[in-house]
């Protein structure tokens, strides 16, 4: 079979066939599986150009894929194919293609509101409360918690609300977002009600049914896993000490030295992702400028996702969940059930340009700017952010190419063997963040780890002794690990897309983001793993290990970070 009917092959029967190719792939391979990944990441660091290197990612794994006898050139040629193809396929994806159009479509609102002057209003307000760096990053800290439902809308909002505030008090671009990445996925990811549930409850409850669990509960079981959630709560807890103790270290204190002592919030070398505060964007100094004109749009936007989020899952559920939703219809478990049958990509896009109208509405009537004036900052704004559609889509690329290849499955083969109870939860964390790492997905690393997670830990637990709750426990001690350690390695990654839109809305080199984040993830990481996972295998109590934890990261925030001086 030749390369280019193997491709059409694919493409026809992906459903079918992707599993067993990728697991074929996993052992014709081998440890050639992590070439693209690592040129990727390699190339992400060394030229700091995450399109390129993105891109060379994507074309050496369609290089490997498509390699065949000693005709070079045929493989070159099938591979520069395969890539296209992988490319369109992305853009094909009805979810991908409502995350572009909601990207595109909130960086027209936040062009619209900032050209309304309703930023720069609230800036204005909060300039006179956060009158210090230590109030300003708490301040951003606290809005990660409001926007709680959905991460990408976390990162898209937040950013440019705040970069005036933090700008003026000397808060670095890489700090503001550092605060906005690690306020995404942790405060979605454990959040009751979000766009996450539909997705990590099937990913349980498939996982339950393969022990002989069909009728688990698996909401449930999400809500016991909160409390071992380490790094999500260590991470949330981290930012806020570092906010209050205003102390840093690693390359963040270089960052926020450098910010402090001479006004410059970003390196001059870098490239900045997006950068509205152009002069088409500027308010007009005439008029009376009001927070009204950022709350109202943004305010729609939230209302309108909410609502969408339930009528959209509403009518995505079986007629027996229908029934049981209009038999009480305001009830928490309703709500639950409609938010996690939504499509999120839809709801927001469908939120954000109902959110765009009505700005443009307000400012019009505010006589701000006529239609004219008000189609051209929104298209301006979405513009700015055409390129984040760009890197996304590599981003989505390459994350196909990788699990052709058999990345995943062969990591997890190799580091799946050895699986000691005690440490089992720390192995599927650090497996976890590897694959996340890789990939740039935790979505791809929950759905890969949790179908083997939930059987090993039965496993184990069993071989070892445990029974009832002390093996429910255990159980869901592994689920965390699975959910968390996707997250961390998400944060590590330069080609993880929540990353991608954390460095855009803040405005911040990329590569400066991931590499002062970077150091910050890791720590919080390791003392999730000796502080969090290990007792908690060893059976201690979680009124002991998660204060221990926090404790740990509040004296080393306090004692081994330095202060920020000019």
């Amino acid at each position: 079979m030749n390369s280019r009917f193997k491709l059409i092959f694919a493409l026809l029967f992906l459903p079918l066939v992707l599993f067993a190719d990728a697991k074929s792939n996993a052992e014709t391979y081998g440890i050639l599986t992590l070439i693209p990944p690592f040129v990727a990441i390699a190339l992400a660091f060394i030229t700091k150009n995450v399109i390129f290197s993105l891109f060379m990612g994507i074309f050496s794994g369609t290089f490997l894929i498509n390699i065949s006898g000693n005709n070079i050139f045929a493989a070159l040629y099938s591979a520069f194919i395969d890539l296209v193809s992988k490319m369109v396929g992305s853009m094909a994806d009805s979810w991908n293609a409502g995350i572009i159009l909601q990207v595109l479509t909130i960086g027209g609102l936040i062009a619209v509101i900032t050209k309304m002057g309703g930023p720069r209003a609230i800036a204005e307000k909060l300039a006179k409360k956060a009158k210090t760096q230590r109030s300003a990053q708490i301040y951003t800290w606290v809005m990660g918690f409001f926007i709680f439902f959905d991460d990408y809308a976390n990162s898209l909002i937040i950013g440019p609300i705040m970069r005036p505030v933090t700008d003026k008090l000397k808060v670095s671009r890489e700090k503001l977002a550092f605060i906005i990445d690690a306020t995404a996925a942790p405060v979605a990811g454990i959040a009751l009600i979000s766009t996450w549930i539909g997705y990590e409850i099937s990913l349980i409850k498939d996982a339950y049914a393969m022990i002989g669990q069909v009728d688990v509960n698996a909401y449930a079981i999400f809500v016991e896993t909160i409390p071992y959630r380490f790094y999500n709560i260590l991470m949330l807890a981290f930012v806020f000490f570092t906010a209050y103790f205003l102390r840093e270290f690693g390359p963040m204190h270089k960052a926020a030295s450098r910010a402090i002592s001479t006004g410059q919030v970003y390196h001059p070398d870098a490239n900045v992702m997006m950068n509205q505060e152009s002069a088409t964007l500027e308010p007009k100094d005439n008029l009376q400028h009001s927070i009204w004109n950022a709350i109202i749009p943004i305010a729609t936007l939230i209302a309108v996702a909410f609502f969408g989020f339930y009528f959209n899952g509403y009518h995505a559920l079986d007629e027996a969940a229908m029934k049981i939703v209009d038999a009480n219809p305001y009830a928490f478990s309703s709500i639950r059930d409609c938010f996690g049958g939504a499509d999120a990509s839809i709801v927001l896009f469908e939120a954000a340009l109902f959110a765009s109208i009505v700005a443009i509405g307000m400012g019009m009537q505010q006589k701000m700017f006529n239609l004219s004036e008000a189609l051209e900052t929104w298209v301006l704004g979405v513009k700015a952010l055409v390129i984040t559609g760009v890197i996304l889509i590599l981003a989505w690329s390459i994350s196909a190419v990788i699990k052709e290849l058999g990345t995943s499955t062969y990591l997890v083969s190799i580091l799946t063997d050895a699986t000691p109870q005690i440490l089992l939860p720390s192995i599927i964390f650090i497996l976890g963040s590897i694959i996340s790492f890789a990939t740039g997905t935790s979505y791809g690393t929950m759905g890969i780890l949790m179908p083997l997670a939930i059987p090993i830990a039965n496993a184990v637990g069993i071989h070892t002794g445990l029974e009832g709750t002390e093996l429910q426990n255990y159980i869901v001690l592994n689920i965390s690990s699975v959910l968390t350690g996707a997250i961390f390695g998400d944060h590590c990654s330069p080609i993880s897309d929540t990353s991608i839109l954390s460095s855009m809305g803040a405005s911040c080199d990329h590569m400066d983001h991931i590499k002062t984040q970077l150091f910050y993830a890791l720590f919080v990481g390791m003392v999730a793993i000796i502080f969090g996972y290990i007792p908690a295998a060893m059976g201690f109590s979680m009124y002991v290990v998660l204060p221990l934890a926090l404790l740990v990261v509040a004296l080393t925030v306090r004692f081994y970070g330095k202060k920020v001086v000019a």
